[in-house]
């Protein structure tokens, strides 16, 4: 099987969200001596890719997007199992959370894989999260990127306290800020102060992926 045939089953298993045929492109590149990394960014994450503008087109819903990316989780898993010990560098590090007084995390969970699977390292701090975790964990992961999301109007202002706890710690400068969630708007975040306003994964690894290229 040619390598460039196994990277488009690799990227159709995760279009498709098929668990198996994950899995059979991956047993096919481990027998074809295929470069790992090469099928993570352009076989499997390709597929997360394509799915992510869909949705960001609305031409897939969220049901489907969380499929994917439970297979791609899976791919992920695997490979980093397989890779042991090689070290790929780290394009960047990302802080994530959902603020404090809120217990959504769908959306940030997607943002955090496909985040991940662009070679930026992530630290997921998971929901309920205080403004003041996030700066103790930029500090302690020396990140890069802040992201938080508020699904309710009432935590927003958790946001502008992480901008405003960055600043006090003499963060401000060296990370770069990004705010998502439903109620969240790009006014909002010029107001507070952020970098960016991210409207789902797809923004936020383009927003990312810009900055990180740019260096």
């Amino acid at each position: 099987m040619s390598k460039e045939a196994i990277l488009e089953a690799a990227k159709q298993s995760i279009i498709e969200a098929d668990e198996d045929a994950a899995m059979e492109a991956l047993a096919q590149a481990e027998e074809e001596g295929l470069d790992y990394v090469e099928l993570l960014s352009n076989g499997y994450s390709a597929g997360m890719k394509v799915l992510g503008d869909q949705f960001g087109m609305g031409e897939i819903f969220l049901p489907e997007l969380i499929f994917a990316t439970e297979v791609m989780k899976l791919a992920s898993s695997e490979i980093e199992k397989k890779m042991g010990t090689v070290d790929v560098k780290s394009k960047g590090t990302l802080i994530i959370g959902t603020v404090e007084g809120d217990v959504h995390d769908i959306g940030k969970g997607i943002v955090a894989s496909l985040v991940k699977t662009n070679g930026i390292e992530v630290h997921d701090l998971g929901r309920e999260v205080p403004a003041q975790k996030f700066v103790d964990a930029a500090i302690e992961y020396n990140a890069d990127f802040v992201g938080s999301s508020a699904l309710l109007t009432t935590t927003m202002t958790v946001q502008k306290e992480i901008e405003e706890k960055l600043k006090e710690a003499g963060l401000r400068e060296k990370v770069k800020t990004m705010v998502g969630g439903a109620p969240v708007t790009k006014r909002w975040a010029d107001k507070i102060g952020a970098d960016a306003y991210c409207e789902d994964a797809t923004d936020t690894v383009n927003f990312i992926m810009d900055w990180v290229n740019n260096l």
